[in-house]
């Protein structure tokens, strides 16, 4: 049986995530690993600075709300995601529709409990139907000009009754989150600035080009080979966990694409039949990646390039803020002083010529924000600290 090795585990993640030699295109880094995290709407742009040697928030702007060739949509573990225009009846099928049905019926459910309707179908479908109508005549619409105009989007419903937290919350972002998940409604253009989000509402249809939809077996073969491609050598938890799906889904993905077992570290992994061969050691390389990188959230079990530091660097919900990499492990995590400054805060020793290449890159992470303050949502200890 083939074994891996942490270091060469490290060696794959620097080169196939673009992190020890930078890509040349921002399409090129989405596709590769499925797709970046947008729950925070700076991670994606943060990403892409990281793994591209000229990038700027215009480059991003410019293939998600112009060319379109990628989008924003609710996926893997019901997160948001910029994915590839072309990718999405695939990502769609594998991992979306799922998230879709759990909402859909959680919706229903509330709001006959609420006495919203007696029949949630029929007041979903309604609801729907009046959206995608209202958008087909006036163009990418914000959420609040569509409640104002809808009185399908009516109605609120108690999370809490009550409870302190509780009271009453309306039920239209729900409806939206519903529509957008199921393949109907996209995110349009950003009213904000690329630290914020605040998305029209446009369909689906009339913003991207129409492709064929995908049965959800095959999409499952053709997500989990792209991502196995870049995130193998991986545990059947991690391809669990990562997809937001069952173990039965997971061991039948991989039967399907013929995944070999082999060794790490004693815990048995999977990576594709033709990608066996040996990882050569990169060069010694340093980044600063952002809050919910994808690299940084990438696996399940992460203690082959986390270390003893997990608790500095991810929440208690599991969310990763900004860290510090050298050489394919997270050595530490990166903050802006008041004046904007980026800087580094490590969690070890790394030498003087890592250490220096940490500070240059802080610097040229400072020159490049020009001021703009990046708040991660999800701010870790070492970051709050």
């Amino acid at each position: 049986m083939r074994r891996f090795t942490d270091d060469e585990r490290r060696a794959r993640l620097a080169r196939r995530h673009f992190l020890s030699e930078p890509a040349d295109a921002v399409d090129r880094v989405v596709g590769a690993v499925v797709g970046l995290h947008a729950t925070d709407p700076a991670t994606p742009y943060l990403s892409l600075w990281s793994r591209l040697p000229v990038f700027t928030t215009a480059d991003l702007d410019a293939e998600l709300y112009e060319r379109r060739s990628l989008v924003k949509h609710l996926a893997m573990r019901r997160t948001l995601w910029t994915v590839r225009s072309g990718d999405l009846p695939a990502v769609q099928a594998a991992a979306s529709d799922r998230v879709a049905d759990t909402e859909r019926r959680r919706l229903i459910a509330d709001a006959q409990k609420a006495g919203v309707c007696a029949d949630g179908e029929v007041w979903l479908d309604a609801a729907r139907g009046a959206v995608l109508q209202y958008l087909a005549a006036n163009g990418p619409t914000d959420a609040k000009a569509l409640r104002v105009a809808l009185p399908e989007l009516a109605g609120v419903w108690d999370p809490a009754p009550g409870k302190r937290w509780g009271g009453e919350t309306p039920l239209a972002p729900r409806i939206l989150t519903v529509l957008s998940v199921q393949g109907d409604i996209v995110r349009g253009p950003n009213d904000g600035r690329w630290t914020t989000s605040r998305p029209r509402w446009t369909s689906a249809e009339t913003w991207i080009e129409p492709t064929q939809a995908v049965a959800s077996e095959a999409a499952r073969a053709l997500v989990l080979r792209r991502w196995l491609a870049a995130f193998g050598p991986a545990t059947l938890t991690d391809v669990k966990w990562w997809f937001g799906n069952t173990l039965t889904w997971a061991r039948q993905g991989l039967r399907d694409i013929d995944a070999v077992e082999v060794d790490l570290a004693g815990t048995p992994g999977f990576v594709l039949p033709d990608d066996l061969d040996e990882e050569p050691e990169p060069d010694p390389w340093c980044a600063l990646l952002p809050g919910l990188d994808v690299t940084t959230m990438g696996w399940f079990e992460r203690d082959w390039y986390l270390g003893p530091h997990r608790g500095q660097v991810f929440d208690t919900n599991g969310n990763a803020g900004p860290t510090a990499w050298c050489d394919g492990r997270v050595v530490g995590a990166w903050v802006q002083d008041d004046g904007g400054r980026v800087e580094v805060r490590l969690l070890e020793d790394v030498g003087t010529a890592a250490h220096r290449a940490l500070q240059r890159r802080a610097a040229e992470l400072t020159d490049w924000l020009d001021g703009v303050r990046v708040s991660p949502r999800f701010p870790s200890p070492l970051t709050k600290r």
